[in-house]
Protein backbone atom coordinates (compact mmCIF):
# COMPACT_ATOMS: atom_id res chain seq x y z
CA UNK A 1 0.00 0.00 0.00
CA UNK A 2 1.25 3.20 -0.83
CA UNK A 3 0.92 6.17 1.43
CA UNK A 4 -1.51 8.00 -0.80
CA UNK A 5 -3.53 4.78 -0.88
CA UNK A 6 -3.33 4.67 3.47
CA UNK A 7 -4.03 9.09 3.24
CA UNK A 8 -7.02 8.70 1.20
CA UNK A 9 -8.57 5.12 2.88
CA UNK A 10 -7.93 7.22 6.33
CA UNK A 11 -10.37 9.94 4.86
CA UNK A 12 -13.09 7.57 4.00
CA UNK A 13 -13.26 5.65 7.27
CA UNK A 14 -15.17 7.20 9.96
CA UNK A 15 -13.87 8.49 12.60
CA UNK A 16 -14.42 6.88 16.22
CA UNK A 17 -15.89 10.65 17.93
CA UNK A 18 -18.65 12.19 15.76
CA UNK A 19 -18.14 16.42 15.75
CA UNK A 20 -20.59 18.11 16.56
CA UNK A 21 -22.31 17.95 13.22
CA UNK A 22 -22.34 14.13 12.85
CA UNK A 23 -24.49 13.17 16.16
CA UNK A 24 -27.08 10.34 15.27
CA UNK A 25 -30.39 11.28 14.57
CA UNK A 26 -31.62 9.05 17.84
CA UNK A 27 -29.61 10.85 19.80
CA UNK A 28 -30.56 14.22 18.61
CA UNK A 29 -34.27 13.22 19.39
CA UNK A 30 -33.26 11.87 22.68
CA UNK A 31 -31.78 15.25 23.93
CA UNK A 32 -34.87 17.15 22.39
CA UNK A 33 -37.45 15.26 24.09
CA UNK A 34 -35.45 15.71 27.46
CA UNK A 35 -34.77 19.40 26.62
CA UNK A 36 -38.72 19.78 25.82
CA UNK A 37 -39.89 17.67 29.17
CA UNK A 38 -37.39 19.69 31.36
CA UNK A 39 -39.12 22.81 29.60
CA UNK A 40 -42.79 21.54 29.99
CA UNK A 41 -41.20 20.94 33.53
CA UNK A 42 -40.43 24.34 34.49
CA UNK A 43 -43.39 26.14 32.60
CA UNK A 44 -45.85 23.92 35.37
CA UNK A 45 -43.61 24.82 38.30
CA UNK A 46 -43.84 28.47 36.65
CA UNK A 47 -47.56 28.19 36.49
CA UNK A 48 -47.64 26.44 39.90
CA UNK A 49 -46.17 28.83 41.77
CA UNK A 50 -48.07 32.55 39.93
CA UNK A 51 -51.38 30.71 40.94
CA UNK A 52 -50.02 29.97 44.74
CA UNK A 53 -49.50 33.80 44.78
CA UNK A 54 -52.71 34.94 42.97
CA UNK A 55 -54.61 32.65 45.32
CA UNK A 56 -52.58 34.07 48.52
CA UNK A 57 -53.98 37.54 46.65
CA UNK A 58 -57.25 35.99 46.05
CA UNK A 59 -57.18 35.37 50.02
CA UNK A 60 -56.18 37.95 51.57
CA UNK A 61 -59.26 40.42 49.17
CA UNK A 62 -61.55 37.88 50.44
CA UNK A 63 -60.76 38.03 54.04
CA UNK A 64 -60.45 41.49 54.15
CA UNK A 65 -64.23 42.03 52.34
CA UNK A 66 -64.93 39.63 55.32
CA UNK A 67 -63.88 42.17 57.87
CA UNK A 68 -65.63 45.30 55.76
CA UNK A 69 -68.66 43.06 56.07
CA UNK A 70 -68.47 42.48 59.76
CA UNK A 71 -67.59 46.14 60.40
CA UNK A 72 -70.27 47.24 58.13
CA UNK A 73 -72.58 45.06 60.49
CA UNK A 74 -71.48 46.66 63.33
CA UNK A 75 -72.20 50.08 61.50
CA UNK A 76 -75.45 49.45 61.18
CA UNK A 77 -75.97 47.72 64.78
CA UNK A 78 -73.96 51.27 66.29
CA UNK A 79 -76.31 53.83 64.21
CA UNK A 80 -79.51 51.94 65.51
CA UNK A 81 -78.19 52.44 68.75
CA UNK A 82 -77.75 56.42 68.13
CA UNK A 83 -81.04 56.54 66.90
CA UNK A 84 -82.26 54.78 69.90
CA UNK A 85 -80.30 57.67 72.28
CA UNK A 86 -80.73 60.52 70.08
CA UNK A 87 -84.65 59.76 70.44
CA UNK A 88 -83.90 58.84 74.49
CA UNK A 89 -81.97 61.84 75.50
CA UNK A 90 -81.32 64.82 73.56
CA UNK A 91 -78.12 65.70 72.28
CA UNK A 92 -74.77 64.17 74.64
CA UNK A 93 -75.56 60.28 74.57
CA UNK A 94 -76.44 60.43 70.50
CA UNK A 95 -73.83 62.57 69.82
CA UNK A 96 -71.14 60.03 71.39
CA UNK A 97 -73.08 57.43 69.36
CA UNK A 98 -72.87 59.31 65.99
CA UNK A 99 -69.03 60.00 66.27
CA UNK A 100 -68.76 55.94 67.28
CA UNK A 101 -70.68 55.60 64.30
CA UNK A 102 -68.89 57.95 61.93
CA UNK A 103 -65.77 55.84 62.89
CA UNK A 104 -66.90 52.51 62.68
CA UNK A 105 -67.85 53.26 59.07
CA UNK A 106 -64.49 54.83 57.87
CA UNK A 107 -62.96 51.88 58.88
CA UNK A 108 -65.24 49.75 57.26
CA UNK A 109 -64.69 52.05 53.73
CA UNK A 110 -60.65 51.79 54.23
CA UNK A 111 -61.33 47.80 54.83
CA UNK A 112 -63.59 47.34 51.78
CA UNK A 113 -61.08 49.44 49.87
CA UNK A 114 -57.91 47.77 50.81
CA UNK A 115 -59.74 43.82 49.98
CA UNK A 116 -60.99 45.93 46.55
CA UNK A 117 -57.21 46.21 45.76
CA UNK A 118 -56.16 42.52 46.96
CA UNK A 119 -58.79 41.38 44.33
CA UNK A 120 -57.95 43.21 41.64
CA UNK A 121 -54.29 42.95 41.87
CA UNK A 122 -54.80 38.75 41.66
CA UNK A 123 -56.70 39.33 38.30
CA UNK A 124 -56.84 37.72 36.27
CA UNK A 125 -56.86 34.30 37.72
CA UNK A 126 -54.89 32.86 34.85
CA UNK A 127 -51.06 32.18 35.11
CA UNK A 128 -50.28 35.15 32.74
CA UNK A 129 -46.79 34.89 33.25
CA UNK A 130 -46.65 31.26 32.53
CA UNK A 131 -48.78 31.60 29.23
CA UNK A 132 -46.12 34.78 28.13
CA UNK A 133 -43.31 32.28 29.08
CA UNK A 134 -44.89 29.40 26.93
CA UNK A 135 -46.22 31.66 23.83
CA UNK A 136 -42.18 32.78 23.69
CA UNK A 137 -40.84 29.34 23.82
CA UNK A 138 -43.23 28.09 21.13
CA UNK A 139 -42.39 31.32 18.75
CA UNK A 140 -38.43 30.00 18.92
CA UNK A 141 -38.90 26.38 18.57
CA UNK A 142 -41.37 27.41 15.35
CA UNK A 143 -38.32 30.08 14.45
CA UNK A 144 -35.97 27.30 15.20
CA UNK A 145 -37.68 24.87 12.81
CA UNK A 146 -37.48 27.22 9.93
CA UNK A 147 -33.78 27.58 9.74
Amino acid sequence: MTDTDRTASAATRPSSAPTAGDEPVSELVQRATAQLTELVRGEMRLAQAEMTEKGKRFGKGGGLFGGAGVLGFVTLQALVATVIAALAVPLPVWAAALIVTAVLAVATGVTALAGRKQVRQASPPAPQRTIDSVKADVAEIKESAQR
